[in-house]
């Protein structure tokens, strides 16, 4: 497990360098909202994994910005905290699952094990 961390550079904290889960194609609304500056931001997933998301807007919120995060696909909802771990300017950002709500993991789970099957 050591070969994920960067214990180099001046970063003094551990830094993981790759993704834990893996991530599938998946398209689905998403509505940001910034907790701490009150803005918000709509868009769409590209891919979808246990650990995040990347979600497609032209306007990303800064990298470290602390967000809550609503998906749809299909009248199903997944609501989580998360943070903002990638920033591509007017392309999107890739955003980190700290808590998802705990009625929304079974939603989750089964759209994971949906991506599963297809591949």
């Amino acid at each position: 497990m050591d070969e994920h961390l960067n214990k180099g550079g001046p970063r003094a904290l551990l830094v993981r360098d790759r993704r834990y889960a893996i991530r599938h194609p998946f398209a689905a609304d998403a509505e940001c909202l910034d907790m701490e500056a009150g803005t918000s931001a709509t868009g769409v997933t590209s891919d979808l994994s246990m650990g995040g998301c990347f979600v497609c807007t032209s306007k990303p919120f800064p990298l470290g910005s602390r967000v809550r995060l609503t998906l749809t696909r299909k009248d199903q909802t997944v609501e989580a905290l998360a943070v903002v771990r990638i920033v591509k300017p007017r392309i999107g950002m890739g955003i980190e699952f700290l808590d998802i709500g705990e009625k929304y993991h079974g939603t989750l789970e089964r759209w994971l094990e949906q991506l599963r099957r297809i591949r």
